[in-house]
């Protein structure tokens, strides 16, 4: 299996750490603030520059209401607040951008921007090639299979699945049953009364997977953990929301996506958009020259 076969980035994280860190006072030619676009496109220059990619992904979220999770479980993500109009324009403006570079830009409206590169990762791995996910996010841990990387680019560390295990304490196909269990408060996902991060770990390194610790729960009481007892009546009680939690925490593999995996390959950049976009948002020279490069 070849390694990589593509790189595959988490466009909505960057975009929102540009927001938050740059100051609001980069302005476009209408007196937009457009911040995030500035931060977005160094980071998306300075990947390109490092690591040449011949196939290269960047999917959005387009979905924070319309997803499929939000179908089976309302609550789902309730706790965000929705991007701020002026954050809305500069995604628009950030998907200009990394398209007038030559990249594939992945984005829908059922599918979040996880499910997206899980499905381009499934279709690469089904062609023989690895692939890298550009991302902090811990729920992609689950998509790491033998050959396949995670890169927290802003801390330069990269894992494969062993690390998942370093961090979470269970093995890459458990992260969704972990997260069911000890829930995730980013997505509003409760988990199970009682259950943090370490006894999920610890249950699911007994039982393998959430369906058979539910089918063993008699087993439970007996086990060293504290508050056994209580943790057996507690997934009694909330085993079936589990199995729903699940199905909220498990990425999708069958997101629309371009089959042909060669429909990820970088293809030269459109250098008359790419000066339009450097005037309309006031790139300095470092980044118009930049860009200038990435379009030779």
């Amino acid at each position: 299996m070849n390694a990589p076969g593509a790189y595959l980035v988490d466009g909505s994280l960057y975009v929102f750490r540009a927001w938050h860190s740059l100051p609001d006072d980069f302005r476009d030619t209408d007196d937009r603030p457009v911040n995030a676009v500035h931060g977005f496109t160094r980071f998306l220059c300075e990947l390109l520059e490092k690591v040449q990619p011949q196939r290269i992904a960047v999917a959005f979220d387009a979905s924070l209401t319309s997803s499929f999770r939000n179908a089976i479980y309302p609550p789902y993500k309730a706790n965000r607040e929705l991007p701020p109009p002026d954050l809305e324009h500069q995604f628009v403006l950030c998907r200009a951008v990394t398209a007038a570079l030559g990249i594939q830009v992945l984005i829908d409206h059922q599918y979040e921007a996880d499910d997206l590169i899980g499905s381009a990762l499934w279709n690469l791995r089904g062609h023989g090639e690895a692939s890298v996910i550009v991302s902090a996010d811990k729920d992609f841990g689950q998509l790491l299979g033998a050959h396949d990387e995670q890169w927290d680019y802003a801390r330069n560390h990269r894992w494969g699945p062993d690390g998942v295990v370093e961090k979470l304490g269970v093995r890459p196909e458990q992260v969704a049953d972990y997260l069911a269990l000890c829930g995730d408060a980013v997505d509003n996902i409760p988990g199970v009364p009682g259950i943090g991060a370490k006894t999920a770990a610890a249950l699911l390194t007994r039982f393998g997977t959430l369906d058979d610790l539910l089918a063993r729960i008699d087993e439970i009481p007996f086990l060293r953990l504290r508050g056994a007892a209580s943790m057996a009546a507690k997934l009694r009680e909330h085993g079936e929301d589990a199995l729903l939690y699940r199905r909220i925490t498990r990425i999708a593999l069958d997101a629309p996506i371009p089959a042909d995996i060669d429909a990820l390959r970088r293809h030269g950049a459109d250098a008359a958009q790419l000066h339009a976009l450097a005037d309309q948002l006031r790139f300095g020279p470092l980044t118009r020259a930049r860009l200038k490069a990435l379009a030779d």
